[in-house]
């Protein structure tokens, strides 16, 4: 029989780690933007060490943002690639979302289908798929413009992508949720609609943003088909100035910013979506 102890030890409690000095006089705000501050400082000290010719730039830079028509009267320049993207997110997205639930279905022709065109367009490089739409159609009686070829293209490859995005979005709901829902006597239809896909939104919004960035950078595919987008305009008063930098980082500025936009849209989104988890945060 083992002996209890009349003296027992006393349990030791860690003290508590003092705060940094740094963290003391500063918020975590603060201390966020001037970390974004010091980080793009020294892009700017990148950039500046280029030499660059800020004459071009300006003298450029309405076309590229997109404040001027081309010459076909149409959008040019950042204003054309926020048309493309804008076309292609909502197509994309009504293209995942179907093949995402024909992927959840017990058809198996659905299922056939839906993986099928998502194995093909994920499979396949965007480029080849850009050039097969604007140039194979053609072979079949359909002669797409290029801004329509590159919104198909667009849509169909990135499709592909956030059906997989939302199927797993849907999946990560636990099942006792439908469950709780078929208690109460919702039906199917609702049950998805009111239970099932808000609680998946919180998922799905983070990587649908990021591919939806990704896509405003790959819109500059499209302009291997003399679209007049930011980096056809780019490329073409680079070639003529022969100031192949100065156009190179005012289109990658402009890309940047045009990102940042999507990301304060995300950033929305998730709150809205995330008011249950604000703990988890």
């Amino acid at each position: 029989m083992t002996a209890l102890n009349p003296h027992p030890a006393k349990a030791t409690v860690a003290p508590e780690p003092v705060p940094h000095r740094f963290s003391q006089l500063f918020g975590f705000r603060t201390r966020l933007y001037l970390t974004w501050a010091a980080l793009f400082g020294l892009c700017v000290m990148f950039f500046m060490s280029f030499d660059l010719k800020f004459s071009i730039i300006l003298e450029k830079l309405p076309n590229l943002v997109g404040l001027h028509l081309g010459p076909n009267g149409f959008l040019q320049g950042a204003a054309l690639t926020l048309f493309l993207c804008f076309c292609s997110i909502w197509f994309s997205l009504l293209l995942g979302f179907v093949t995402a639930l024909a992927r959840l279905s017990r058809s198996a022709v659905a299922f056939g289908i839906a993986s099928f065109y998502a194995s093909f367009f994920r499979g396949t490089p965007l480029l080849i798929q850009i050039l097969l739409i604007y140039l194979g159609l053609p072979q079949l009686g359909v002669v797409p413009g290029a801004i329509s070829a590159g919104i198909i293209a667009l849509s169909l490859n990135y499709g592909a992508y956030l059906s997989e995005i939302f199927r797993a979005g849907i999946m990560a709901v636990a099942p006792g949720q439908r469950e709780a829902a078929m208690a109460l006597g919702l039906r199917p239809a609702a049950t998805f609609l009111h239970i099932v896909l808000p609680q998946a939104m919180r998922t799905i919004i983070p990587p649908t943003t990021s591919q939806f960035i990704s896509m405003l950078k790959d819109s500059s595919l499209i302009s291997v088909m003399g679209v007049w987008e930011v980096m056809f305009l780019a490329q073409s008063y680079g070639r003529s100035s022969y100031r192949y930098i100065e156009m190179l980082t005012t289109a990658a500025v402009i890309y940047w910013l045009l990102s940042i936009g999507l990301e304060l849209i995300q950033n929305r989104l998730e709150r809205h979506y995330g008011k249950g988890f604000k703990h988890q945060r």
